[in-house]
This record gives C-alpha cells, sequence and structure tokens, in this order.
C-alpha cells in the first residue's frame, strides 16, 4: 500500500474521522431484505420534485396542469431508472452486462450513471412532449430545475454507503473510509480521502439547485428562451462534475486520459452549447409563451 508522506500510519485515525456505516439499509428486516438508502433518496427526489412542478403550474409558470405535472414526471421517473441503469453498464461495466445480462434488472446489487440518466430523461421528455403537444424545450427547461435534487439526495448516498470515494489526501476534512481497502485491513493502514461524494453533493446538488431555481423564478427566461435554461443545466453539470473528477478516485480505466465522468460531459457541453444557441437563434416567444 502507497505510504502516507506526512503522517506516521498509526496515527491516522486519531487525525481523520473514520467512515464507518458502508452499508445499504436504513433499514434491514432480513439478511436480504430492507429499505435501501438509495431508495430514499430517490423517494425524497421524486417527492421534491412532484412538489416543484406542481408549485410551478399553480404560479402560472409551467405549461403543464396538475394531472400533467404527476404524468411528466413519472415519465421522469422512468427515464432516470432505465437510463441510469443501462449508463452503468454501457458506460462503466459493458462486459459485465455481456457476461450477465439478467444483472441489469438486479438493481439491488447498485449501479447508476448519472449520464445515462440524463440521456434516459431527454428520451422521456421528447416522448412526452409529443404525446401532448407541450413543447419539448419548455419541458425540458422544467426537467431541469428539478434534476439537481435528485443529485443531491444521489451523491448523499454514495456517501453514507461509502463508495465513490476520493482520492488520497492530507486536508483536515479528509475521511478513512474502510470500504477504500480490501476487507479486513487494519485501519491504522486505510489512507485518508477527499469525501468527493460530499463535493458532488454541494456542487452537482445544491448549487445547481440554487443557482436554477433562482434563474427560473428571478427571470423569464423559460418563456421567452425555452432550452436555454436546460442547456444551462448541462453546462453548469459538466463543469462542476469536471471539477469534481480532479478529486474523486476514477472507478473504471481512463479514456485519453480522462476519467469516465470527465470524458462523458464533454458530450454534455456540446449539447448545452447546441440548447442555448438554438433558443437564441429563435424568436423570443412572447409572455404567454
Amino acid at each position: 500500500m502507497t505510504s502516507f508522506p506526512l503522517l506516521p500510519l498509526a496515527d491516522l485515525t486519531t487525525r481523520y474521522w473514520v467512515h464507518s456505516w458502508n452499508r445499504p439499509y436504513l433499514i434491514k428486516f432480513t439478511d436480504s431484505i430492507g429499505i435501501y438508502y438509495y431508495g430514499v433518496a430517490y423517494v425524497l427526489a421524486f417527492l421534491i420534485g412532484a412538489w416543484l412542478l406542481l408549485l410551478y403550474s399553480r404560479r402560472g409558470r409551467s405549461p403543464l396542469n396538475r394531472d400533467q405535472c404527476l404524468d411528466f414526471l413519472f415519465a421522469l421517473v422512468l427515464g432516470v431508472m432505465i437510463g441510469g441503469r443501462l449508463g452503468y453498464f454501457l458506460f462503466y461495466t459493458p462486459e459485465k452486462l455481456w457476461a450477465d445480462p439478467l444483472s441489469l434488472l438486479r438493481i439491488w446489487e447498485g449501479g447508476m450513471a448519472s449520464h445515462g440518466g440524463f440521456i434516459g430523461v431527454t428520451i422521456a421528455t421528447i416522448w412526452y412532449g409529443r404525446a401532448t403537444g407541450v413543447g419539448f424545450w419548455r419541458l425540458a427547461d422544467l426537467a431541469a430545475t428539478i434534476t439537481p435534487s435528485g443529485l443531491l439526495l444521489g451523491r448523499i448516498a454514495n456517501f453514507i454507503n461509502g463508495e465513490l470515494w476520493g482520492k488520497v489526501t492530507d486536508v483536515p476534512w479528509a475521511i478513512i473510509f474502510k470500504s477504500s481497502a480490501p476487507e479486513n485491513t487494519p485501519l491504522h493502514l486505510i489512507l485518508p480521502r477527499h469525501p468527493s461524494q460530499l463535493y458532488e453533493a454541494a456542487l452537482e446538488g445544491l448549487l445547481l439547485l440554487v443557482y436554477l431555481q433562482l434563474r427560473f423564478w428571478r427571470s423569464r427566461v423559460t418563456i421567452e428562451r425555452p432550452g436555454q435554461l436546460g442547456g444551462e443545466f448541462l453546462l453548469g453539470y459538466a463543469l462542476v462534475r469536471a471539477i469534481c473528477e480532479v478529486y474523486r478516485e476514477p472507478d473504471a480505466e481512463l479514456i485519453l486520459g480522462l476519467s469516465r465522468g470527465t470524458f462523458y460531459s464533454i458530450f454534455l457541453v456540446a449539447a448545452g452549447v447546441g440548447m442555448i444557441a438554438w433558443s437564441r437563434m429563435r424568436p423570443a416567444s412572447s409572455p404567454r409563451g
């Protein structure tokens, strides 16, 4: 194991907090049945999304009525779940999918990819827009404003589960993740790491949520320039994801010297720029949308 340059290994556990959760269950009923932290995170995210969509509708800031808000959210939920699951296997572990296709259905084993979730949400938004006649760009803006709440809660669940930890560091707020070392490794030999899950929760989740909510409520961008706010979200996510990847331990082989998260974010930049350019090339919409 790599030696730590500044402190004797035996002193690490007295200086840094030891992450001791490392478990997927909030409540466990049997050896294989229980309530997962991930499950709680997703349910809370969907409830927050439903509340925000209904609030937009009540305040006259959305083209959707109450029933349509719930239908749209259901479409987004399917997009997130199917896209995120497929994305995890296709972007990170394709060999596992080919060797064991049924692993795709074993969702209790974990494995979701945010970039795959974005693709799933996009497809769901296109489908719902066509099915209802509501413009895709308006729907994309609405979806963008509620997405960071799911990212925030999902990253917190990552932290609780002790997964997707950061690189080895000696910063004062570093954390010793038991799961970052082989099982039965003596605690004093496990090196402290960046809590990159919390960095992502703060930037991908909280920061983007605040920004998008301020833009939504304090400007008329979603009415006058449909699609621009969705593009701003994609650009913002790509930027903060790339920043967080600097501190996150890569969980798959690099692509062109970049982590998977950074590499796939390049496509989000292109999509975000395209959405903003398209929204600004079109004539500004009237106040009635």
